[in-house]
């Protein structure tokens, strides 16, 4: 009788398991469909003769050889590249000094490493309206590329660190120490083992400071004096009367696609180093 019994928990355990993996893959392609069903259909829309009619076909290409026609695009794309370098730059340097240092730290580190991801659940136009307010109104400083360079700053950095960590927390200390043992210095334990071993962190932060900056829209607005941005762009092409189809779907099209395929090299970075 005991054997009959363990014997059915066991299949009632392996029927609980069945549903509890149908549910996780269902929300999964639940979640999944939400977030680039939208992007799909944008894109859909953008090959698409009438695209603000909401429907697709009959299909062309002619909105897409407009967007190589139409110049106004090309300047806030330059200060995008720009900006999304400098915050990429800082944000490898700042999450490399800041990740290596967290995880030695024998006491405060949990509460440093919340300090630095409370961006996160700060809204951006709450941000972005704090800095115009101190900066501008305090201070009487002139909002430019380098106001739009700290917020997205501010906004990338947190992921940059996560993506940092992930790796540098796995550093084993030990090999340091060894090095040590065996005559190497601060500068040549730093070069020979712990630039390789973190340098996938470093690329990873760089990508998510590159990215996030690339598209960010809420904080910008309002602090970016006379530079724009090409999301601040499309937001006002948008927002205007006079609609620009090859503008808004052809450039936000391309924008996801190139969105998508930076977040894949990422988390492929990433997961290469998570692997025990």
């Amino acid at each position: 009788m005991a054997f009959v019994g363990a014997h059915a928990a066991a299949r009632r355990e392996q029927a609980l398991s069945r549903v509890a993996v149908v549910l996780t893959v269902g929300i999964a392609c639940g979640i999944c469909f939400c977030i680039y069903a939208p992007v799909l259909w944008l894109g859909v829309l953008s090959l698409s003769t009438d695209p603000l009619a909401g429907l697709p076909g009959p299909f062309t290409t002619r909105w897409y050889q407009g967007l190589l026609t139409d110049q106004r695009w090309i300047e806030p794309l330059v200060h995008s590249i720009e900006i999304a370098l400098i915050v990429s730059l800082l944000c490898m340097l700042m999450a490399a000094i800041v990740g290596r240092a967290l995880p030695r730290l024998r006491r405060g580190g949990p509460l440093l490493l919340g300090v630095f991801l409370v961006p996160l659940v700060v809204p951006g136009i709450v941000i972005g309206l704090d800095i115009f307010i101190f900066y501008r109104m305090l201070l009487g400083l002139r909002m430019g590329m380098w106001s739009l360079v700290l917020v997205h700053f501010i906004w990338a950095f947190p992921f940059a660190l996560i993506g940092m960590l992930v790796v540098s927390m796995r550093f084993d200390v030990r090999l340091l120490e060894a090095a040590a043992d065996l005559g190497a210095g601060p500068w040549r334990r730093i070069w020979d083992i712990e630039r390789p071993l973190l340098m996938s962190g470093v690329i990873t932060a760089g990508m998510f400071g590159f990215l996030l900056s690339l598209t960010e829209l809420p904080r910008s607005i309002f602090v970016f004096g006379h530079e724009q941005t090409l999301p601040l762009f499309t937001w006002a092409e948008t927002t205007a009367r006079g609609s620009h189809v090859p503008l808004i779907y052809c450039l936000n099209s391309l924008i996801a696609v190139v969105s998508v395929m930076m977040c894949i090299v990422s988390v492929r970075l990433m997961s290469r180093w998570v692997k025990p």
